[in-house]
């Protein structure tokens, strides 16, 4: 056997080894067996990756993406955020300072695009009921739920505005601040707590049913279970006014928590709505693990949420503004 061969199956026998040990990677355990995923996760290293595939990649899977190929264009939309290109920005137009967003100016995306299913990387159409409730005037999550007005009432803003919620999955979203959240676990039991709004999301893992039809919560009423070292999170029982993308409230989402190694998890999550969409449809995004020494700051969202009285007295003043003749 030549030198030259045997460095070559040498060099193939521990790629496959690495590989092997990445797909083969196990979850250390807690006291009583379950798999432990518990720590601070941090969405940073995810912001500003398009939910859906760029038009510039048609025909191209995320598995056709080389890793030499990734940083460059990770390096090109940074290079565009920064020049303040159009289309770059992220969260509803939100174009924070780079520093706020990017560790050492560089983005650091694991993938092209977030939707996994269908493969096109396309959020499916909406079905004839989906599309006559977008039509309708929305009062959900989003601070772009009502852009215009008028602003009678609190009512007439969305509850992220509001200080109630950002919902889920919009509270796990890169949106430039707020990205970290911890997964706690205990017997027959795992809560996520959001740096978002503040909000715990308390998992049963005991196999009890859903709650009643009747109740209907604007994070869902979630039951988890185990799926090998994956934690699987089922939640149903959404209003309306908080599902996520205008979905009705018997959207159905389920979660898988997949840890890839010490430091990484992929959180996938599918929709199942056939009041809203033709079909059920994926999105998947890796969660950084952090040191337990950065925990999830205080959300002091009604402390500091001056946009509501600024608001509305700035309608009513355009109000008494619009009564005496004069324009705005």
């Amino acid at each position: 056997m030549s030198k030259r061969f045997l460095t070559a199956a040498l060099f193939a026998l521990t790629a496959g080894s690495l590989i092997s040990a990445q797909t083969a990677y196990k979850a250390p355990r807690t006291p009583w067996g379950d798999p432990d995923l518990s720590g601070v996760y941090s969405n940073d290293d995810e912001t500003g990756t398009p939910l859906e595939r760029p038009a510039q990649f048609d025909g191209r899977r995320q598995e056709d993406i080389t890793n030499a190929e990734l940083k460059k264009i990770n390096q090109e939309r940074t290079e565009q955020f920064n020049a303040g290109v159009a289309g770059t920005e992220f969260a509803g137009g939100l174009r924070p300072p780079t520093h706020l967003i990017f560790d050492s100016f560089e983005r650091k995306n694991s993938r092209v695009w977030l939707v996994t299913d269908p493969p096109d990387g396309k959020i499916p159409a909406l079905t004839p009921e989906g599309q006559a409730r977008l039509r309708r005037p929305q009062r959900g999550v989003s601070t772009n739920a009502n852009p215009v007005g008028p602003f009678n009432s609190y009512e007439d803003m969305g509850l992220y505005d509001r200080c109630i919620t950002r919902g889920i999955p919009n509270s796990m979203m890169p949106a430039g601040y707020g990205s970290n959240y911890t997964i706690e676990q205990g017997q027959g039991y795992a809560a996520i707590r959001y740096e978002m709004i503040h909000e715990t999301r308390v998992v049963p893992l005991d196999n009890r049913p859903h709650v009643s039809k009747n109740i209907r919560l604007d994070l869902g009423d979630p039951r988890g279970h185990w799926e090998g070292d994956t934690l699987v999170v089922e939640t149903t029982n959404f209003t309306e006014r908080s599902a996520y993308r205008g979905a009705s409230a018997d959207l159905k989402m389920t979660e898988r928590f997949k840890p890839l190694s010490p430091t990484a998890v992929d959180w996938s999550v599918t929709f199942d709505d056939p009041h809203t969409w033709v079909r059920p449809w994926t999105f998947t995004m890796k969660l950084t693990k952090k040191d337990r020494s950065q925990q999830v700051f205080e959300y002091a969202c009604h402390e500091g949420n001056y946009a509501m009285p600024n608001i509305l007295s700035a309608q009513r003043s355009s109000e008494k503004a619009a009564a005496a003749g004069v324009k705005d």
